[in-house]
């Protein structure tokens, strides 16, 4: 298990950026499969962005070409670089670590950062 940190949300307009930070513990963070999830109001918890240990990444389709994962090991650290955002993407963002897509109860999870995209 890891315990993870999540910082970098807050209000930003529509079309603006922001960049999304997870700090880790654990001794075996780099062996560790890290993503993104985010959570509406109202709205089921969906996937944002995964990063595997080996280093290849995918992405909803509602945040392709927009939002970049990335992960430095050293740090054990884990960013959302989140570009053109839209009203739509606000919600709580929460990172995770050794999930299951198929059972969001396996895993580690932040307590989440909450995004706002002003209209």
């Amino acid at each position: 298990q890891v315990q993870l940190v999540e910082s970098g949300g807050g209000l930003v307009q529509a079309g603006g950026s922001l960049r999304l930070s997870c700090a880790a513990s654990g001794r075996s963070f780099s062996r560790y499969n890290m993503g993104w999830f985010r959570q509406a109001p109202g709205k089921e918890r969906e996937f944002v962005a995964r990063i595997r240990w080996i280093g290849d990444k995918n992405y909803a389709d509602s945040v392709k070409g927009r939002f970049t994962i990335s992960r430095d090991n050293e740090k054990n650290t884990v960013y959302l670089q989140m570009n053109s955002l839209k009203p739509e993407d606000t919600a709580v963002y929460y990172c995770a670590a050794d999930f299951d897509l198929t059972d969001l109860s396996v895993g580690s999870w932040g307590r989440g950062t909450q995004v706002t995209v002003s209209s």
